[in-house]
């Protein structure tokens, strides 16, 4: 897919979609939304800075040893996502890969702090560093660090 049409899709239709994706995701135990054509996706569940609610969001992922990393693209647009904001007020988070969830200890990290890492997402998914060109923000991404509490 192209930027230009992936970027329109998610500014129209996505949000629509998001949604039936966690669910779907949910439900399934992973089997349907865990696997893209872009790559693996997973939820990240955050407390709501605001409002103490729990919000959740699928994300495309990658794994490197026993972390996982998100990356707050928000599609290039000029503020950042809720949910790193979400992240930055309470780093506990639930995370679900397939269908196994466990919490973690997210750190947000803006992209120019640690270039070596961001190189290497990027070169997992080449749309970040596109999604970086349309905007002005520093793209940062979340390392999620796994913890033997139980969700």
């Amino acid at each position: 897919m192209t930027l230009k049409l992936t970027v329109a899709i998610d500014r129209s239709i996505g949000r629509t979609i998001y949604r039936w994706h966690v669910h779907l995701y949910r439900l399934t135990r992973g089997f349907i939304g865990h696997q893209s054509p872009v790559g693996p996706m997973l939820i990240l569940e955050t407390l709501g800075r605001k409002s103490g609610l729990i919000r959740s969001v699928t994300l495309l992922y990658y794994e490197k040893g026993l972390r996982y990393y998100v990356v707050a693209s928000n599609g290039g647009r000029p503020a950042h996502p809720e949910w790193l904001l979400n992240v930055r007020a309470h780093p506990e988070v639930s995370v679900q890969v397939g269908a196994r969830r466990f919490v973690a200890l997210a750190r947000a990290v803006p992209s120019t702090e640690d270039p070596a890492r961001w190189t290497e997402l990027v070169n997992h998914y080449h749309g970040w560093g596109d999604y970086q060109r349309l905007t002005d923000r520093t793209i940062s991404f979340v390392e999620l660090v796994p913890t033997t509490r139980q969700p």
